[in-house]
């Protein structure tokens, strides 16, 4: 059993940043996807970003070159960097673990955080 936290939310205006952690209870061991998450109201839960073991990043198209995806295995937390925010970001934002598949579905994951939401303003 994983139990993730994820922290750093808030509100924000479009063309800042802010830093997303997620801290994990344990070690994700090897061979593991961690990835970030993002549902807005009245939409589907999408795919932002992932890492694996090995440090690959994926990004959706949405946020590519604005947003970095990065671990501290020491820390057992990951971190998702956001510049260059705009209104369209605006969403409650996940974390996820799996150890199947690295990919940007939602259903590839098996352990999940609450949620930190994050407001971008125009």
């Amino acid at each position: 059993q994983v139990q993730l936290v994820e922290s750093g939310g808030g509100s924000v205006q479009a063309g800042g940043s802010l830093r997303l952690s997620c801290a994990a209870s344990t070690s994700s061991g090897s061979s593991y996807c961690m990835a970030w998450f993002r549902q807005a109201p009245g939409k589907e839960r999408e795919g932002v970003a992932y890492i694996t073991s090995l440090a690959t990043t994926r990004y959706a198209d949405a946020v590519k070159g604005r947003f970095t995806i990065t671990q501290d295995n020491t820390k057992n937390t990951l971190y998702l960097q956001m510049n260059s925010l705009k209104p369209e970001d605006t969403a409650m934002y996940f974390c996820a673990a799996g150890w199947v598949v690295c990919s940007l579905v939602q259903f590839d994951y098996k352990y999940w955080g609450q949620g930190t939401q994050v407001t971008v303003s125009s």
